[in-house]
């Protein structure tokens, strides 16, 4: 997990054969260190015919998801489990190195309340188990931190950090978000400082999730605090053009956020590019 990426909501609602074959070709063109696929339904992955292209074009693959509602450690840690067994599975079959996003709760799982120590404990058991099983197949986990829409458990880097030290796995991994933090943070720099030692990898995402460099994230103090604490992980670009029904109700997404795949590419993409290198980061 270094260099840039895109996430695959940019080509396609859902990880088939066909979006497999836009997809990835077209970030090999735009010289992408890798793709993030997002595992929404991981048993309906051609998870061979996925590898074969990302060894073809030269490039690399993380995995990513959020729990479906029926599969949350607070509710049924045994389905969560064999959700996470299954997507780890088959995110190793398909070559990435690590499965990540929202895998300790369901996107929209709130319960009106401050999350309990309860929940923390739960959680950080299930996965416990996950990273045992993601560790024999040589895989990291990525906790994301997302706002308080999206769940109600993991808002901030504090709390992220916090699960990740009960988990206490050495694959385990924080991942945070410019769209989140713009929300939840005192500040981007202070959410990325706060998680030096832990961070491996970003979404880099406007303050709308449309074009990076026409909304109101503080990019400059991203890439400031990237740079402060050595950052050497994976900076994939996050921008919505297609999502599945069910995920852009999670999301709240009710309207274009950009004119155009190759809008974000031709702009987003060099936008951020730029400001990488202007901090030394590539």
């Amino acid at each position: 997990m270094q260099g840039f990426g895109i996430h695959t909501s940019l080509w396609a609602h859902s990880w088939t054969r066909e979006a497999a074959e836009l997809a990835i070709p077209e970030a090999a063109e735009r010289g992408l260190a890798f793709v993030e696929i997002a595992l929404l339904e991981p048993g309906k992955v051609d998870t061979a015919h996925t590898r074969a292209l990302l060894e073809k074009h030269g490039i690399g693959a993380v995995c990513s998801l959020g729990l479906p509602d029926d599969a949350r450690p607070t509710s049924n840690p045994d389905r969560a489990f064999d959700f996470l067994k299954l997507a780890l599975d088959k995110t190793a079959e398909i070559g990435a190195t690590a499965l990540s996003g929202v895998i300790y709760g369901s996107i929209g799982e709130r319960t009106g309340k401050p999350p309990t120590e309860a929940e923390y404990d739960i959680v950080a058991r299930t996965m416990q188990k996950v990273a045992a099983h993601a560790r024999t197949l040589g895989l990291e986990l990525g906790i994301e931190a997302v706002n308080r829409y999206e769940n109600h458990m993991i808002n901030t880097t504090e709390q992220a950090v916090g699960l990740i030290e009960r988990i206490g796995a050495p694959n385990v991994f924080l991942h945070l978000d410019t769209y989140h933090m713009n929300i939840e943070a005192k500040g981007q720099a202070n959410a990325i400082l706060a998680g030096a030692g832990h961070l491996k990898y970003i979404h880099l995402s406007e303050s709308d999730r449309g074009v990076p460099g026409t909304g109101t994230i503080a990019w400059d103090e991203v890439f400031a605090g990237l740079a402060g604490i050595g950052f050497k992980g994976g900076m994939a670009m996050e921008s919505f053009i297609h999502m599945p029904p069910q995920l852009a109700s999670a999301l709240s997404v009710w309207r274009p956020v950009a004119d155009s795949r190759e809008q974000l590419l031709g702009e987003g993409l060099p936008f951020l590019r730029n400001k990488a290198r202007q901090y030394k980061l590539i």
